[in-house]
């Protein structure tokens, strides 16, 4: 039984590293286009650049459309029945009575989908739901995609402007802050005299000689003591410059890079083809500008997802998530990242036109549709990021002087 198990669980997860491999692709889509078309530019009759041409680049984006479907459509799925399947009854166990169990969910499941999309796209589109039955691969599984690539873009929607505000506590946690008017020294010391004390409290038990102790209580305060400690230490041990440049340039430029975000919302431009003119008015510098931008927003996005209450539940820990977790995690990735192409297409944050299947969405050609969508993301991130930087110069003001700031739940001002 462990060999069987083991078995299967190795085949799911290539079945997720795959997955994980296109979300990968599907992120660098839109950045490798960008910088291919500036190499041609750049070397427009070089012998050596003739194999980067635009079928080339074409052909990628049908690849990863291709690739994408299957994987939300059918590998990931199958993933998941194969782990939960134990074989039909009165059927003999083993590797392939499995298989078989979870091909016939798979399909269930996919007749199912079928049947669900057929209906809605009759609702919606009479003529394309009478040729989805007669050519399934050349309607049905764009128009699906087409729906789960709008529902990657209404969660980047959500995800991003949060995952911005969020990226100054992630890029804070990982950097050495500097303190106004603070003496290291002095704060150290008292905290390693803290910590001591409550850990010769915690190792006399839970009672102590007069009262009761709480003892989840103060293995929750001890475990902030000790963190506070290691984030002293960190400080004292830092160089100058890692105390009083790092932080700020660090901070300024995520600061910079989502006002810029901000700013490309409202400079929508027509599209240029490939090899023909560059994708920014600005050059090679400024394309380079929007490939940062791209893998920004993807990071801040990602970061938003599993920092957002809903979500929570499905981060990564080492050595503690179950193989359900780990393909729930494919999905949502493969999700977001197959989403981005055509979130940075709809923001404005690149003039490149998406290709393949992936511009046959027809709602991207609605102009109050993308109005509406640059506007509720431009204030979402507009107000996220005033609550930030508000928030977080108050807080280094008053402890500066101080004073503490009280705290939410989430270690961020109520």
């Amino acid at each position: 039984d462990d060999i069987e198990d083991a078995t299967v669980n190795k085949i799911a997860l290539w079945l997720c590293t795959f997955t994980l491999s296109v979300a990968v692709c599907a992120v660098l889509l839109l950045p490798i286009s960008i910088l291919s078309n500036e190499v041609l530019l750049t070397f427009p009759h070089s012998y050596y650049m003739q194999w980067l041409n635009g079928s080339l680049i074409h052909g990628l984006w049908n690849l990863v459309f291709l690739f994408s479907n299957l994987s939300l459509v059918f590998l990931m799925p199958f993933a998941y029945f194969f782990t939960e399947s134990e074989g039909f009854a009165g059927s003999k166990k083993g590797v392939m009575a499995r298989v078989y169990e979870a091909v016939v969910l798979l399909l269930l499941l996919a007749l199912l989908v079928l049947g669900i999309v057929w209906v809605a796209s009759a609702l919606l589109h009479d003529n394309i739901a009478r040729k989805s039955l007669y050519d399934l691969w050349e309607y049905y599984l764009p128009y699906l995609y087409s729906g789960i690539s709008l529902f990657g873009v209404l969660l980047l929607l959500l995800c991003t402007p949060f995952g911005l505000s969020r990226m100054f506590s992630v890029t804070g946690s990982l950097l050495v802050k500097p303190r106004l008017l603070e003496d290291v020294e002095d704060t150290l010391s008292c905290t390693v005299f803290e910590e001591d004390s409550l850990s010769r409290k915690l190792n006399c038990g839970s009672t102590s000689c007069w009262v009761k102790l709480n003892m989840e209580a103060m293995k929750k305060e001890h475990q902030t003591v000790r963190s506070k400690r290691i984030a002293l230490e960190m400080r004292r041990k830092a160089s100058p410059w890692q105390r009083n440049l790092g932080y700020p340039l660090a901070m300024l430029m995520l600061l910079a890079l989502t006002v810029h975000t901000i700013l490309l919302i409202y400079s929508h431009r027509l599209d240029p083809h490939l090899g023909m003119a560059s994708f920014s008015m600005f050059g090679s510098l400024g394309a380079a500008v929007q490939v940062v931008l791209i893998l920004y927003l993807m990071v801040s996005s990602v970061v938003g997802f599993y920092s957002s209450p809903l979500f929570t539940g499905l981060l990564p820990r080492a050595q503690d998530t179950n193989l359900t977790q780990i393909i729930a995690n494919c999905v949502s990735l493969l999700i977001l990242s197959s989403a981005l192409p055509v979130f940075s297409r709809t923001l404005g944050i690149t003039r490149f036109d998406l290709l393949g299947d992936f511009g046959r969405y027809n709602w991207l050609g609605n102009f109050y549709i993308v109005f509406l969508y640059n506007m509720l993301f431009a204030g979402l991130t507009s107000a996220s990021l005033i609550k930030t930087v508000t928030w977080a110069v108050q807080r280094e003001l008053i402890r500066a002087f101080g004073h503490r700031v009280p705290l939410g739940p989430s270690g961020t001002p109520p």
